[in-house]
């Protein structure tokens, strides 16, 4: 749960960025919010989830 939570913070974090450095525009980004809110209700979420758990696992062994 923490993990998710601070992957959604990063990631809006630089969904922000780029929509103040207009390096995207607003559709694109609601676009891309859209499909990350659709894709999360999908059977794909499980194993995007645990890719995310197992690179997150893997930094501290760097």
């Amino acid at each position: 749960m923490a993990v998710t939570v601070s992957l959604v913070l990063l990631f809006g974090l630089v969904l922000v960025f780029l929509l103040r450095s207009h390096s995207l525009s607003a559709g694109a980004a609601f676009t891309a919010a859209g499909f990350g809110f659709f894709l999360a209700s999908t059977g794909a979420a499980e194993p995007i989830n645990n890719l995310a758990r197992a690179v997150v696992d893997a930094i501290p062994a760097l």
